[in-house]
């Protein structure tokens, strides 16, 4: 059974020491203001699970509670401001600690730093760079230049092996887990290779991107559904029983 003493001691645990908020998304704006006051516009309560309701919130700076139903007499209100993304609230202001980490904008708005979790959030992204730059360093240059090109366009016709391998790593390193994902998406491949066969004048996109027909004859080869990208729906229709027969054909001529 909890008690009064029980409660006052663990109230009494808090630990007194600064602490730093900053901003989530690498948002460094000149001001930010979140809300200190309940309203119909930006509600400001916390459930409390001992009580079984929500309270609503409150940061005033002559009060030692950031409860209203604790608050007495007249409130001071003051604005909560990040400036550059950053807030460095000293030990000393016990109340405002406890106002942001009640706030419903914690971890969604901003967060407060904590070395641990900075470290393990560094290492399981450094973690994936390196998987992704090992992905990238064994892929094959038909891949590469497929992944790429979702990326850069049509400009990696024009790179040598040295370039796109070059590219490839740095895209590795400053994206991995989009690398990671289209490094699993058969259809960039396919896409790719579409592209490819085009370029190569081996089959031709009408001019409403609506048909694509073999370019030596002009023989329709299959109609893009209404809404599709071309090249997506070429790629799916790649994987077809009459598409995996064009692909080979035109593989032999893009050799």
């Amino acid at each position: 059974m909890e008690t009064k003493e029980n409660k006052t001691q663990a109230k009494d645990a808090w630990e007194y020491k600064d602490k730093n908020y900053y901003l989530l998304g690498n948002k460094t704006p000149l001001t930010y203001t979140i809300p200190t006051r309940h309203s119909r516009r930006y509600p400001l309560v916390w459930f409390d699970k001992e009580a079984g309701y929500e309270r609503e919130l409150r940061y005033a700076t002559n009060q030692s509670s950031i409860f209203v139903d604790e608050q007495q007499g007249q409130a001071t209100l003051k604005h909560i401001i990040f400036e550059k993304g950053h807030l460095m609230v000293p030990k000393e202001k016990r109340n405002l600690q406890e106002f942001l980490e009640h706030h419903p904008h914690n971890g969604v708005i901003y967060q407060k730093y904590d070395p641990v979790v900075e470290a393990e959030d560094d290492y399981q992204e450094l973690e994936l760079e390196v998987a992704a730059m090992n992905i990238a360093y064994e892929m094959d240059i038909d891949q590469a230049e497929a992944i790429l090109r979702v990326e850069q366009g049509s400009s990696v016709s024009d790179m040598g092996s040295k370039e796109l391998k070059r590219d490839l790593l740095l895209f590795a390193k400053s994206n991995p887990r989009l690398f990671i994902n289209l490094s699993e998406d058969e259809n960039v491949v396919l896409r790719n290779f579409g592209i490819n066969a085009v370029e190569a004048n081996i089959i031709k996109l009408s001019g409403d991107n609506k048909t694509f027909s073999w370019a030596s004859n002009g023989r329709k080869l299959m109609t893009v559904p209404f809404d599709d990208h071309p090249y997506t729906a070429l790629a799916s229709w790649f994987k077809t029983d009459e598409g995996i027969e064009v692909y080979k054909s035109i593989e032999k001529k893009l050799k």
